[in-house]
């Protein structure tokens, strides 16, 4: 494997490293960072300055030091040893180079007292110069600093060409170097220098522990965030963010979030709701057909065992049957088809005495005409109600325009007198404005007429049967202005569970009285699709053996409130 291509995963992982470090990190490190970085610049600033003007104040003693040698005139130059000269420099030190020795010779040297107080001095060790040439010409006339000749000191010496009058008359040139000793300035820089560091050191530490507070206040949003969002990547659609100010960032953020969050739960529920629906459609339209089909399975039995009976007898011949033939396949293995309807026992019970003798006579034949007539007036019948179930089921729009229920409900009265001249009907029409509704017509007569079959059929000759039509306002079931229709009958009445399952397609609360009165199950049915077509509800109250009260309620119609 060749160098580079070793090196460049190194470099990626080098590059990804920023991406892998937590944002608090990230801000409580940068902070930290520019904070060092500024302590330190105004540290080295201070510092600078406090030297710059530490130093100045010595450079002004030493440029005093060399006007005052400008004009003395002579020297006397004695090596080694103090010299008693004119040039003096209390404190300082000045040294006489004369020009082609090199040859420093101290004409001033520097003391201090031994003790405080003290009148005795010690001498202190001189300035470290370099004695030559090149040196000396590079710093002429600018104040440096060199060392002392030993120990830690420091010398502030300030270099410039003079000449003196010798000891014996002539004139001598040379470099003179006048210096002071600036020690005690490098030691309050260094003391400065070493109080910024510790100070620094303080600010960053309680910087840091302050930063890492005010980070993770800060990001506390953001954590709120990410936990919302885990919970509800684990399914808790209804979880949310927590307000925070909407004039911040995070504050914004988070209602933006919750913004979408709630349509995101609204369209998750309104599929979820949609997908229930469908499967609950898709239920109801297998339980229909089961239904539908058992349903349709017992008229045509009972047309077919009727053409069986027909054909077994031999048909008509000249107004007369010859007796039973040969029995055929279909007569030999029994009925073709279940139910309690077919079967030749069944259509003998029907044909009557003459069936028995063997002949068939035109009135016999008529019955049997006249029976597979009904029954095919009854499978048009359900197959009627079927097809208006299945259309209500696909929620086409009805016909809506004003409708005087009042004027239905009376029609549907006077016919069931008609029907039932023995019951006695009565219609009781409540106080209130006109009873219009939203509607159409001929669904609303069919709605009224099957409640009122259904009281009719449902129980014995001669229970009282009481219609009401009332006003009603806006309460749990319909929140608007309504119109209430209720029949009410004294008859057996219902049981807890009939009178929960009486609404539901192909229910029969008496199987044996329905298919006797030629019921199809669907009547009730019918009135709850149509109801709810028209924005409406039903509901039955009832007693066993104290009677049933079945109640619409339609929305009152705008021109009637």
């Amino acid at each position: 494997m060749s160098p580079v291509s070793a090196f460049t995963p190194r470099w990626q992982r080098l590059r990804s490293l920023p991406g892998r470090i937590p944002l608090r990190i990230k801000l409580i490190t940068a902070v930290l960072a520019l904070v060092a970085i500024a302590l330190t610049a105004i540290s080295i600033a201070g510092i600078s300055v406090l030297r710059g003007y530490l130093l100045a104040g010595y450079d002004g003693q030493l440029q005093l030091v060399q006007g005052q040698a400008e004009h003395t005139v002579a020297i006397y130059v004695i090596s080694p040893g103090p010299n008693p000269g004119p040039l003096q420099f209390e404190g300082g030190a000045i040294i006489w180079i004369p020009d082609g020795t090199h040859r420093p010779v101290q004409i001033a040297e520097p003391v201090r007292p031994r003790f405080p107080d003290s009148r005795t001095a010690v001498v202190l060790p001189g300035p470290k110069v370099p004695s030559s040439a090149s040196w000396l010409a590079a710093h002429q006339g600018t104040p440096v600093t060199v060392p002392a000749q030993s120990g830690g000191d420091r010398w502030r010496v300030l270099l410039f060409r003079q000449s003196f009058q010798n000891l014996t008359g002539g004139l001598t040139s040379g470099t003179v170097i006048v210096g002071v000793n600036v020690t005690s300035v490098y030691n309050t820089i260094g003391e400065l220098a070493r109080i910024d560091l510790i100070v620094s050191g303080i600010v960053v530490i309680a910087l840091a522990v302050v930063g890492v507070a005010i980070v993770r206040s800060s990001l506390r949003p953001l954590t709120d965030i990410e936990l919302t969002a885990e919970a509800i990547a684990a399914g808790d659609l209804s979880r949310r963010v927590p307000d925070r100010d909407p004039r911040t960032e995070v504050g914004r953020l988070g209602r933006s979030l919750n913004t979408m969050l709630a349509q995101i739960e609204s369209a998750f529920h309104a599929r979820a709701d949609s997908e229930a629906a469908a499967r609950r459609s898709e239920e109801r339209m297998r339980q229909f057909v089961a239904d539908a089909s058992h349903e349709l399975r017992t008229p045509l039995t009972a047309i077919r065992g009727y053409a069986e009976y027909y054909r077994q007898l031999g048909g008509m011949r000249n107004g007369t049957a010859p007796g039973p033939g040969p029995a055929t396949t279909a007569s030999r293995a029994g009925s073709t088809a279940p139910g309690p309807d077919a079967g030749t026992t069944a259509q003998e019970r029907e044909a009557g005495p003459l069936a028995a003798s063997g002949q068939l006579t035109r009135p016999d034949l008529d019955r049997i005409m006249q029976r597979v007539e009904q029954e095919s007036a009854r499978m048009g019948l359900l197959v009627e109600d079927m097809l208006l179930l299945a259309r209500l089921d696909q929620q086409r729009p009805i016909e809506r325009r004003p409708v005087d229920l009042l004027t239905l409900t009376t029609d549907a009265v006077q016919d069931a007198r008609m029907i039932a001249p023995r019951r006695k009907i009565e219609l009781t029409v409540g106080a209130g404005t006109a009873f219009l509704v939203l509607g159409d017509e001929a669904r609303l007569r069919q709605v009224i007429s099957n409640l009122m079959t259904n009281a009719l059929t449902h129980t014995p000759d001669g229970t009282g049967i009481d219609v009401r039509i009332l006003a009603g306002g806006p309460d749990s079931t319909l929140p608007v202005p309504s119109v209430i229709l209720e029949v009410a009958d004294t008859g057996p009445g219902l049981s807890t569970e009939q009178a929960e399952r009486v609404f539901e397609r192909f229910y029969r609360a008496d199987q044996a009285r329905g298919r006797r009165t030629g019921g199809t199950g669907l009547g009730l049915a019918i009135v709850a699709a149509l109801v709810a077509a028209h924005g409406g509800t039903v509901g039955v109250d009832t007693t066993p053996g104290g009677g049933a009260t079945f109640r619409i309620t339609l929305p009152l119609a705008a021109e009637a409130a």
